[in-house]
């Protein structure tokens, strides 16, 4: 097939070096010797330095973190690092009246156990509230409340 007369033909794509920049004439960052001048390094000037320079020879330092999980308590001891001490403990239970401790005695008192039955949750431990402590420093590590 032939162009129509009067509508210029296009010419070739640019090729893959052309796009890319690739062999493309650049300004040299340092001088280069003519066709014919013998590349001895005679009356030329080096190459200035181009880059980052060398490392120094510094010791580096590698720190070690350790991060911990939080812990999360329930009404069974805990094996852990205390923060207080950083010992490794299993955790040391206590047991005190909490909020569903006097509700459950509330609802005995409404249901008619006025006569020292309504007393009964504060002999429960499963309805108390529970502190977890160091068995080391007796530091107090959490708490689970049941309500």
């Amino acid at each position: 097939m032939s162009a129509p007369s009067g509508v210029p033909v296009p010419s070739a794509p640019p090729s893959y070096e052309e796009t890319t920049g690739i062999n493309v004439c650049y300004p040299h960052p340092y001088p280069v010797p003519e066709p014919g001048q013998k590349p001895d390094g005679k009356g030329m000037n080096p190459p200035p330095y181009m880059g980052q320079p060398a490392p120094a020879n510094n010791p580096v330092t590698v720190q070690t973190v350790y991060v911990q999980q939080p812990v999360v308590f329930y009404d069974r001891p805990v094996q852990m690092c205390c923060p207080s001490c950083n010992q490794m403990i299993v955790t040391r239970l206590s047991y005190d009246s909490g909020a569903l401790t006097w509700l459950s005695c509330g609802g005995l008192c409404l249901l008619g156990c006025i006569a020292g039955c309504c007393l009964i949750p504060f002999c429960i431990d499963a309805l108390k509230d529970v502190d977890h402590s160091c068995p080391n420093c007796s530091a107090l590590i959490g708490s689970y409340k049941r309500l």
